[in-house]
């Protein structure tokens, strides 16, 4: 029974390789499917010239146009920021520097263990959290 299993298996198996009967057929060709068309510029493109005293287009950088169109650049300060790093007593603070804070070339201070263990920490449901303001 186990030689009938086998030879059954064998012959089903190399069936599949060959190519006549059942299996045999006419596939079509792939590349006489359809023709392609050629390329054609169509007739009411115009190239504009740049206008006088315009940046040529190889001088732009198009990373910092992208972020200008989409950002528009550094944003004003609100009263409260500025109050605020008045206070701390960094009011001279370049405008944009949340923009480079992610930047690879930032320089960062190691904060200890402590601050680690600070982020690292579960978050929590807040219930236990507790806030004080220093009197001034």
């Amino acid at each position: 029974m186990r030689k009938l299993i086998l030879a059954a298996g064998l012959v089903s198996t190399l069936s599949a390789c060959g190519s006549s009967g059942l299996f045999d057929r006419e596939r079509p060709d792939e590349f006489a499917v359809s023709r392609q068309a050629p390329l054609v510029v169509p007739p009411d493109f115009a190239l504009v010239p740049p206008a006088p005293g315009t940046p040529a287009a190889a001088v732009v950088d198009s990373s910092r146009a992208a972020m200008e169109a989409m950002f528009g650049g550094p944003a004003p300060r609100s009263a409260a920021e500025t109050s605020a790093l008045n206070a701390a007593g960094r009011g001279n603070a370049a405008a944009g520097i949340r923009s480079s804070a992610g930047d690879p070339a930032t320089e960062v201070v190691d904060k200890g263990n402590t601050t680690r263990d600070i982020i690292a920490a579960p978050e929590g449901d807040g219930q236990d959290a507790r806030a004080a303001v220093p009197q001034q």
